[in-house]
Order: structure tokens, then C-alpha cells, then sequence
């Protein structure tokens, strides 16, 4: 399998990418089909094409993902978490390593956070992986969160399908810094990792409700600094109070990234813990819940593209906005009368059809 180092050619690891301005919908660079097979063929720069389509939202990308999800579902997805500084980056090169020795092929999305105030990013996180440049059997990609919340980019999962459907076997995403709550992540990947370090503050803080519950297995690493066996401890004594332990018990993995210490015992883990969720059922369950919840999603992005389709149902909410704003109206009634205009009466057309004819 041939596969490139890197998602475009010329790549700066750090210049500012994604900001709104950049935001240009691109045509297809050929005809669907013949992009879907050069996708399927790994074609290196149709399949950064397919990504940066996904990205600027642009429909070719919606009709390639139409023609490329009957060849996806077989890359398995490991999601690498974590507070800013636990050493993600370092972790995803030194697995990236561990998984080439036994010849996979290997898809890695990088999620950096969108400036507030330009919307770009420094996708910095490539600047660590610059040994893969060359392997042929790493596809890199650094996606900017263009303010999508839970440590994820909005397309990061259609990025991951097309990888997917290019033959990546295994497509290791390493989201943004995260904090507590922030776990999107255990809602697409097979298997989470959640990377804790000592001698980062108050210990406890990070063992709190939420992003403690997704980790399928806890990486402890720079467990060479002081505080390792009393944060190990902590986590050890945080797992004994869930309510509702499941049948996997998360393992405690110490790690030392930088000299690729304990790697090969996590990605052991990471094996072992797969094995057993695939026998379980629960691998299937977790996949199905989660198309579940985007097939909702997808729903109410329409739905909501339909109520806004035109110049004047836009007037139309802007009128409703400064009713509730002054308290003529209150936002819930504003909003039903918003979605009736949106929705014709039995029997008639849409709105978009009667502006058709």
C-alpha cells in the first residue's frame, strides 16, 4: 500500500490555516467517480482534497462521502486525549512508530483549537511528527477546530471515513488540549486513551466526573517526574467509587513518550481492550449509538437549513429576534412560528419548490 507522509504537498508545519476567510469552496478536481476510485487507491492528493472539501463544507465533499462509506467501517479509530502538556503529540509518534514496526498503515488527524479573534490556526502539532515525512505508510493531517466545541474539528469523523475508505488501518486523533467535560472523542473512536501527567496542579481536578468516564484505558506518562505513584494512586482510588462499573476495567499505563518507554505495553492494551469489545458487542454497540446521534445531527442541520433557505426567512428571524428582544414575544413562540413558515401546509409544496417554478 502506498500512502503520503503528508496531507499536501509544500506543507509549513505552522502557518495559520483554516481562518474564514480562507473558507473558498473548491470544485471537484474530476469527476466524482473517478475522485472516489483515486481516493480508494490512495492517492495521496485526492484524498487531501476529499478532506479539505469536508472541511470548507463544500457539497462535492457530501456526494464523495456518499460514494466512499460502503468501503469504510474498517479502519479502527483510537482517540488520544488529555489536558494541554501531558505529551499527546509525542504519544501519537511514538504509537505511530510502535504500529509501523508491525507493517500497518497509518491515518493521523491532529486537532489544533481556531484563534478567537482571526479563526486561524498554527497547525504546530506536524512539527513534532516530522520523522514520518518520508514513510509512506503515515498520512498526517492537522485540522483547526474552527470553533466546534469538545476537543474535536466539526469533520474530524468524515476526515477519518475518508482515510478509512483509503485504506488506513488504524487512524490514531489526537484532539485539542482538553478540560473536564470535553468528550467527543469516546463518541467516534473504537478505543479513548486518556493521558494524565504529574506535576501538572491539582491532581484531583483532573479526576473529575465526565472526562474521567470515557477513558477505555489511562496513560500515565512522564511517569519518570515526582508525583507519578501518588497521581497513579489517585486514579486507582477514583476508579473503585464509579457507580456502575463495567465489565472492562480501564488499566493504568505507565509511559514515558519521549524515550518510547511503555509504549509497546499500551498498544498491548489497546489490542487486548479491542479483542474484548469486539467480542462483548460492545465495539458495535458504541458505533451504532454514535450513527445513531448523527443521524439526529444531520437531521437538524437540514431542518435548520430549511427554515433559514432564503434572504427573507432570514428577515423573518431577524424580526422575530428584535419581537423577543423588546418582549412583544417570548424565543419559543418566535420559534414556532418560525418553523411554521418553514413547513407547508399538507398538500403543498415547499417553500423551495413554489420559488423554483
Amino acid at each position: 500500500m502506498k500512502f503520503s507522509g503528508w496531507s499536501s504537498p509544500g506543507n509549513c508545519s505552522t502557518t495559520m490555516s483554516n481562518s474564514p476567510s480562507a473558507k473558498l469552496a473548491i470544485s471537484p478536481p474530476m469527476n466524482l467517480d473517478d475522485w472516489a476510485e483515486r481516493v480508494r487507491r490512495n492517492d495521496p492528493r485526492s484524498v487531501a482534497q476529499a478532506i479539505t472539501a469536508i472541511e470548507n463544507r463544500d457539497p462535492a465533499g457530501e456526494q464523495l462521502l456518499r460514494r466512499l462509506f460502503s468501503f469504510t467501517g474498517r479502519a479502527t479509530l483510537i482517540g488520544v486525549t488529555g489536558a494541554p502538556g501531558a505529551g499527546k503529540s509525542t504519544l501519537v509518534d511514538a504509537l505511530a512508530v510502535a504500529l509501523r514496526r508491525r507493517r500497518h498503515s497509518i491515518g493521523i488527524l491532529a486537532i489544533d483549537p481556531s484563534s478567537p479573534f482571526t479563526g486561524g490556526a498554527i497547525l504546530g502539532d506536524r512539527i513534532r511528527m516530522q520523522a514520518h515525512a518520508d514513510d509512506p505508510g503515515i498520512f498526517i493531517r492537522s485540522m483547526a477546530t474552527r470553533g466546534a466545541l469538545g476537543g474535536l474539528a466539526g469533520p474530524t469523523f468524515d476526515a477519518a471515513m475518508i482515510l478509512d475508505a483509503a485504506g488506513m488501518e488504524f487512524i490514531l486523533i489526537e484532539t485539542v488540549g482538553v478540560g473536564q467535560d470535553e468528550v467527543e472523542i469516546a463518541r467516534i473512536a473504537d478505543a479513548t486513551l486518556l493521558l494524565l501527567a504529574p506535576a501538572m496542579g491539582d491532581d484531583v481536578q483532573a479526576l473529575k466526573a465526565g472526562v474521567m468516564e470515557i477513558a477505555d484505558i489511562f496513560v500515565l506518562n512522564k511517569s519518570d517526574l515526582p508525583g507519578a505513584d501518588r497521581l497513579e494512586a489517585d486514579v486507582a482510588a477514583a476508579l473503585t467509587l464509579t457507580p456502575a462499573p463495567s465489565a472492562w476495567q480501564p488499566p493504568i499505563v505507565r509511559t514515558v513518550a519521549t524515550r518510547a518507554e511503555g509504549v509497546e505495553e499500551l498498544l498491548g492494551q489497546v489490542f487486548w481492550y479491542l479483542e474484548e469489545a469486539r467480542r462483548s458487542g460492545a465495539l458495535h454497540q458504541r458505533r451504532t449509538k454514535y450513527w445513531r446521534e448523527r443521524i439526529l445531527r444531520i437531521v437538524h442541520e437540514r431542518l435548520l437549513a430549511q427554515v433559514l433557505l432564503d434572504d427573507p426567512a432570514d428577515a423573518t428571524l431577524s424580526g422575530f429576534a428584535e419581537a423577543v428582544a423588546m418582549r412583544r414575544s417570548d424565543p419559543y413562540s418566535a420559534a414556532d412560528s418560525l418553523l411554521r413558515t418553514a413547513t407547508p401546509p399538507s398538500g403543498q409544496p415547499e417553500r423551495g419548490n413554489r420559488r423554483r417554478k
